[in-house]
């Protein structure tokens, strides 16, 4: 058994079969979790994972590049070489965080997380002023969403892209459990992480080497197997195994192989440790 810690199933690029995409992963043995990035796609997460009794959850949050109005090209940030497809652009919406709206979806049983939140300095706005009042605007919202994770007694799905020393600094004093999804920090940084309690979630990324960003079978090799988390990012990330351009929480197994040939494990190793890391942070 796998389970996919992070599958956008509840995104556009699956109006048409998204209950196809959920029941291949199951009959393959392999359970999703879809978070939310902003109230609309937590929404949506919600009720999809309603119509199964087993293997399908939801998380609710608002992702930080909600925070701004901008057209988002994924091509452009994963510098990816592949036909572009109309799910690959989309609009963000300037959305403000309303608690009380979270919280109340957030009453689902199948709500296993906040999230996706956290804060991302990719889009960042040149000039101090501006850039300073961009960031307090992400962690004044990433406040928001641990206070309700911590009222709900849930963990967290953190984004984090450009700001791992930030993050760190941020969560520091806070009683949180939860997941740096997608990890590209440091070995240094994840060790912090680390003695915070928090896991790591894994996905497509993997497969490439990005000169920005640190050797990944580095970082997977000195992270202990109790704290990672497979994951798709899907649609997003296909890994190369999977010969298409939409991801989606099938192809997980392909994450599980990488991670134990970096590892020097077997696959039903990793499959077994990380599905118990998955079941014991989420309580599913």
């Amino acid at each position: 058994m796998l389970i996919d810690t992070h599958g956008h199933v509840n995104f556009n690029a699956f109006k048409d079969d998204s209950n196809q995409v959920l029941r291949r992963a199951m009959e393959n043995d392999i359970w999703a979790i879809m978070p939310g990035t902003q109230f609309s796609t937590s929404e949506k997460a919600v009720k999809l994972a309603q119509k199964y009794e087993q293997g399908v959850y939801a998380a609710i949050g608002l992702h930080p590049i909600h925070l701004e109005e901008r057209e988002v090209d994924v091509l452009e940030v994963q510098s990816a070489k592949v036909e572009k497809q109309p799910w690959m652009i989309f609009e963000t919406r300037n959305e403000e965080f309303n608690y009380e709206k979270y919280k109340i979806l957030g009453q689902s049983k199948k709500v296993v997380a906040v999230g996706e939140c956290g804060l991302d300095y990719y889009y960042e706005p040149k000039g101090k002023e501006k850039r300073e009042g961009f960031r307090m605007k992400q962690r004044t919202t990433l406040a928001l969403q641990i206070k309700l994770a911590q009222e709900l007694n849930l963990p967290v799905i953190l984004h984090c892209r450009k700001a791992h020393d930030d993050l760190i600094g941020f969560l520091r004093d806070k009683k949180i459990r939860g997941v740096v999804h997608c990890y590209t920090g440091t070995i240094a940084q994840a060790e912090k992480f680390y003695e915070m309690g928090f896991y790591f979630g894994f996905n497509g990324l993997i497969f490439k080497k990005v000169p920005a960003l640190p050797n990944p079978s580095e970082v997977i090799a000195n992270i202990p197997l109790e704290r990672i988390l497979l994951e798709t990012d899907s649609p997003y990330l296909a890994p190369p195994e999977a010969k298409t351009e939409r991801n989606e929480p099938l192809f997980v197994k392909y994450i599980a192989e990488e991670i134990a040939r970096i590892k020097k494990l077997s696959v039903e190793k990793i499959a077994t440790a990380t599905t118990q890391n998955a079941k014991s942070l989420f309580k599913i």
